[in-house]
């Protein structure tokens, strides 16, 4: 095994330091500096060894119209809301990575798809360190699928990991986590910044030489990010977010990062005593438990990805029995509350100014995009007039800070998705376009329109 020395590096943006430094001089983050062992021979003399051999007789570079193009082959794991969110499927030699909070289900996903793939034809690797192969059969009783054919390695040397894969010729290959895994070459422990992305590249390099599909589990900091060095996301193909709320049974799969097909692609499950269920009509469910006739409801509708969802917000303003107001928001940021309640103080003149507000989105859905600001601002001024809003209205538009409402992108598709559910109007920027059977538009140039519309 080589020696290996030790360098300090910017888990961020991979900036060398000769000495630990509370922040980085390359990108000014702080306390992202840390100790990254390497082996000997990986220094500026290796790297001129191999540019000099790569000269002279390395490949050549080919013209783009060269390049013979190929159908893309995708293998498909039977749960149809994970297929969706990889665009398709599975892609051979690619390399996925799945991050989420404790206990929310990432195995029993990864162990799901994997007893389908062993039993659509493809050989499965399932290789844990943090579960004995006892406890992952345990896991494999309570499922739904018969996992028994599903090949599984309790290890977390790197090398075996591999040898394993290439001797049982595994078309797919799960390490569960990628934190617990390490390579001979470095010195440090498990989960170190040098041994993630020392590791994270090798497993990289064998799933395009072999073909080998390789998914991987990581573990997220307290922030929400996967944890890790920066670089890791950067690597690998797909990134892939298991998100829910530790009191519903839903859980969210959501894609940040896809060569292979759309980013921000959304997943719905129902977590059951039997695994994970795909939930095929995610709108259906979130609007479920929506009761009409109530103030500060309003519905919108959203576009993660490529799919239309309809998700209800609802809004609380009620007295203050403090000096300063509250205000909270969940699953909203609470800047774009802030500004939003103070375009309704100032364009629409309302008063916020005494009362606690509190506004969510139902089931867990985090509004992003600038499309919800209507519904956040029709559910303010319901609850504020405790006048219910009509049940068969959604609202969809943006926000401007001079009152201005906005058109909103794909508003085609967020209509047509709110007729299939039985509403038949919206409430958008009178610069919209609808031409939606059962659908009338009711245009709003101003947000003071929307207020005296919903306070009549």
């Amino acid at each position: 095994m080589a020696r290996a020395r030790s360098v300090y590096r910017c888990t961020e943006c991979g900036h060398d330091h000769p000495k630990w430094a509370g922040r980085c001089e390359g990108c000014g983050e702080w306390n992202t500096v840390a100790e990254e062992p390497i082996a000997v021979g990986a220094g500026p003399s290796a790297n001129r060894t191999v540019r000099a051999r790569g000269s002279a007789g390395g490949p050549r570079p080919s013209r783009l119209r060269e390049i013979a193009q190929s159908p893309l082959e995708r293998w498909r794991t039977g749960l149809d809301e994970f297929d969706f969110v990889l665009g398709g499927g599975v892609v051979p030699g690619s390399m996925t990575l799945i991050g989420g909070e404790p206990g929310i289900g990432k195995s029993t996903l990864l162990l799901q798809a994997a007893a389908r793939l062993e039993a659509a034809g493809r050989s499965v690797l399932y290789a844990s360190g943090e579960e004995s192969p006892d406890q992952l059969r345990l896991r494999a009783e309570r499922l739904r699928e018969d996992a028994g054919a599903v090949h599984v390695l309790g290890e977390t040397s790197l090398e075996r990991i591999v040898g394993a894969a290439t001797a049982l010729h595994a078309d797919v290959v799960v390490i569960d986590s990628i934190q617990t895994v390490y390579t001979e070459m470095l010195e440090s422990a498990p989960g170190n910044v040098g041994q993630v992305r020392e590791c994270s590249g090798q497993l990289m390099r064998f799933a395009k030489e072999s073909g080998t599909a390789v998914v991987v589990v990581g573990h997220v900091t307290k922030g929400g990010g996967i944890a890790g060095p920066k670089t890791l996301e950067h690597i690998v193909d797909t990134v892939l977010y298991f998100e829910g709320e530790a009191t519903l049974d839903y859980r969210m799969l959501r894609a940040t990062k896809n060569r292979f097909g759309s980013v921000d692609e959304l997943g719905v499950f129902t977590m059951t005593g039997e695994g994970l269920v795909p939930v095929p009509n995610p709108s259906a469910v979130f609007l479920a438990a929506r009761a009409d006739g109530i103030s500060g409801s309003a519905v919108t509708a959203l576009m993660e990805g490529t799919r239309p969802v309809l998700v209800e917000v609802q809004a609380l303003a009620a007295r203050s029995g403090y000096g300063t107001p509250q205000r909270v928001a969940t699953g909203l940021d609470p800047k774009r509350l802030a500004v939003l309640l103070a375009v309704l103080e100032r364009r629409a003149e309302t008063s916020f100014a005494d009362l606690d507000v509190f506004v969510q989105a139902t089931a867990g859905v985090r509004l992003a995009e600038p499309g919800a600001d209507l519904a956040v601002a029709a559910a303010l001024v319901s609850s504020l007039y405790n006048r219910p809003a009509p049940a068969d209205v959604i609202f969809v538009g943006e926000v401007g800070l001079g009152g201005e409402i906005r058109p909103s992108a794909a508003v085609e598709r967020r209509v047509a998705e709110a007729a299939r559910l039985g509403f038949r109007r919206v409430f958008g920027s009178a610069r919209n376009s609808i031409k939606v059977p059962g659908m009338q538009l009711v245009p709003l140039e101003h947000i003071g329109q929307l207020v005296r519309a919903l306070a009549a």
